[in-house]
């Protein structure tokens, strides 16, 4: 389990029990607001296309009268508001709670929200984030979670404030690598910090050049007492070999 310490309050600091550390970096009022206008503009053309493509369909059922919406049901003004309606004001709690605490606009803005262990919001969290958004708007414009995040430790609204949320970088670190760190701790005989190096090659090995890879990998495995002896004079069949004896070191168990 990853403890949470708070002694920056530009980053989410994470650490397992065996002392490996990430930092998450806490996404500011700018990055905020960046997402939130990006979303705002989808939610908006979402609800506007359905009420003119609908409206068009009904309009041209009912012919060109003057009269249309006096003459109209109740079922088709449901049909032509309520998933408006929904487009618009739900859309931040679905997307939120599909997307696993992201929305097209946080993608685009390169953010996400987890919990203060670093880990993927429930849904009774996510929604209990948007029922705080009515307290947050206040007055207009957001005043209030603007102010909220201006002048708390971790730049957050009232909402997540509420939820035990914070909005992160998305590019710093995933769920994935954080159950990685954990299990790798304490399940690996590796020193820790022989882990983190593991760890750091393993998520840098693509962006590596074939020849770093391979030095790299070897390098490692010799720090470590385990330097390969059974070297492939085909480079791509060694690097194939070196990535999955290092990933093999990652899902190791104590023995």
């Amino acid at each position: 389990m990853l403890s949470t310490n708070n002694t920056s309050s530009d980053y989410l600091q994470l650490q397992s029990p065996e002392a490996v550390g990430i930092d998450m970096e806490i996404a500011g009022i700018g990055a905020r607001s960046h997402a939130f206008i990006i979303d705002w503009h989808i939610r908006l053309l979402l609800a506007l296309a359905w009420l003119l493509a609908v409206g068009i369909a009904l309009f041209s059922f009912q012919g060109l009268s003057l009269s249309i919406w006096d003459d109209a049901s109740t079922l088709q003004l449901y049909l032509w508001l309520l998933p408006a309606g929904i487009l618009y004001f739900f859309y931040h709690p679905i997307l939120e709670i599909f997307m696993s605490g992201r929305t097209p606009g946080k993608k685009m803005a390169g953010v996400k929200l987890v919990t203060l262990d670093g880990l993927t919001p429930n849904s009774g969290a996510l929604l209990l984030r948007n029922v705080f958004r009515l307290l947050d708007s206040l007055p207009a414009f957001y005043i209030l979670g603007l102010g909220s995040g201006a002048f708390t430790r971790h730049q957050v609204r009232i909402g997540d404030l509420a939820a035990g949320l914070v909005l992160v970088y998305d590019d710093e670190v995933n769920e994935k690598e954080l159950e990685q760190v954990s299990q790798l701790a304490l399940n690996s005989d590796l020193k820790s910090n022989n882990q983190a190096l593991l760890l750091d090659l393993l998520k840098r090995w693509k962006q590596l050049l074939e020849n770093d890879r391979i030095r790299l990998g070897e390098q490692f495995l010799d720090r470590i007492g385990e330097p390969v002896t059974d070297i492939n004079p085909d480079k791509k069949v060694h690097e194939k070999n070196l990535l999955a004896l290092l990933e093999r070191l990652a899902n190791q168990e104590k023995s």
